[in-house]
């Protein structure tokens, strides 16, 4: 299943959500209001409470979509990341969000 925005696919939704970006390996031009309605949405109608990223092949991802995953903790859903490339967990640790999203390695 993928949502109109084209950069964000649902593979699997309910309690646990799963999303990815398409194997894009940039994550540039997305646009961060319609990206945090589509999530809110999401947790939202599948009464979410694990919302999954699939980060396999994504190099870097911008400042604004880091700190909208780490606004969506609010809410009371987990964040989980897997597959995070060497530079996004470097980035992790330095604003300490590693401390409030979980990151995963997963053999493909």
């Amino acid at each position: 299943m993928t949502d109109n925005l084209q950069i964000l696919h649902i593979y699997e939704a309910g309690p646990l959500t799963v999303v990815g970006f398409g194997g894009r390996d940039v994550l540039d031009n997305i646009n961060l209001a319609e990206c945090r309605d589509e999530l809110i949405g999401l947790i939202k109608k599948h009464s979410c409470k694990v919302l999954a990223f699939d980060l396999t092949g994504v190099k870097l991802i911008p400042s604004g979509l880091l700190g909208l995953l780490a606004s969506l903790t609010q809410l009371g859903t987990e964040i989980h990341l897997y597959n995070a490339s060497a530079d996004i967990r470097e980035v992790l640790e330095i604003t300490k969000l590693d401390r409030i999203i979980q990151l995963h390695e997963v053999a493909i």
